[in-house]
């Protein structure tokens, strides 16, 4: 049986919001200090990431009598977790948010078993490459109405791995760029014209 008990961390695994481009799909980027780790997880560690993450996950889906199939793998770099599967849709949540809230539960027994933080991503349901579509059609007008108007647009409030979307798709265009302003919840995406 799975330990579905919330681990407690030392550390949060909390990090800021990119203001340019960030390398990682789906997560804020790191800071300098963060970006440089003293050794980086190689593949098999990413892998037992995952593994760890996806017990847990087929944990809480055998509590909630949950039907899915879990599927776990390194895309990018980090460690995923992909649960698919009918009658899903209350592990999403309202605009992702029990989505995030159990990624950050699985990033949690992660660190429980291995002591580092991780950078998993979780998605049910295939919500994120759906997300992903959607924000970048945002992002692309949100650049349209800049370069016709030259000011600012200010975008809806928005999660981390909805502003981190945004900015891939915004700083890839020449002539503007985002950044993010506000505080969570309410931190949100401002594109403006490029200096």
């Amino acid at each position: 049986m799975t330990d579905t008990s919330i681990p407690r961390a030392e550390q949060p695994l909390d990090h800021e919001e990119p203001t340019a481009a960030a390398p990682v799909e789906g997560e804020p980027e790191e800071t300098d200090a963060e970006a440089a780790p003293s050794k980086a997880p190689g593949e098999s560690d990413l892998f037992r990431q995952s593994e760890i993450a996806a017990d847990y996950v087929e944990g809480l889906l055998d509590i909630l009598d949950y039907d899915g199939d879990i599927d776990e793998l390194v895309s990018g770099g980090r460690p995923v977790v992909e649960v698919v599967g009918g009658r899903l849709q209350n592990l999403v949540g309202q605009r992702g948010a029990t989505l995030e809230a159990l990624q950050e539960l699985a990033r949690l027994a992660v660190f429980r078993q291995t002591g580092s933080p991780s950078r998993l991503l979780l998605d049910v349901g295939g919500y994120r490459a759906n997300r992903r579509k959607e924000l970048a059609a945002v992002a692309r007008n949100a650049v349209e109405k800049v370069k016709e108007h030259g000011e600012p647009v200010r975008l809806e409030p928005m999660s981390a791995f909805e502003r981190k979307c945004v900015h891939d798709v915004v700083n890839a265009i020449d002539g503007v760029e985002s950044e993010s302003e506000g505080v969570e919840p309410s931190r949100r995406i401002v594109v403006r014209p490029a200096d």
